[in-house]
């Protein structure tokens, strides 16, 4: 592995640690992307859609909580 490590180095025309720092970074990016995606099933994209399409009526709590912000944001 290192012979082939620094092979590819050399065809990079770059020193060993600045190949492997940079793949490094590349491979810590990628993954840090990969993780910021949410994945989800055919049914649970339906199922998203659905709730954006046609949101569920607001609770009782919510609405309290709501008409509470507005009074507080008008005595601002």
């Amino acid at each position: 592995m290192k012979e082939e490590t620094r092979h590819a180095a050399e065809l990079e025309r770059v020193t060993l640690t600045d190949f492997v720092v940079a793949t490094v970074q590349a491979a810590a990016k990628q993954t840090t992307e990969q993780a910021d995606v949410v994945r989800l099933s055919k049914a649970d994209q339906a199922c998203f859609a659905q709730a954006l399409l046609s949101p569920p009526a607001p609770a009782p709590a919510w609405k309290r909580a709501f008409a509470h912000r507005a009074k507080v944001l008008r005595t601002e």
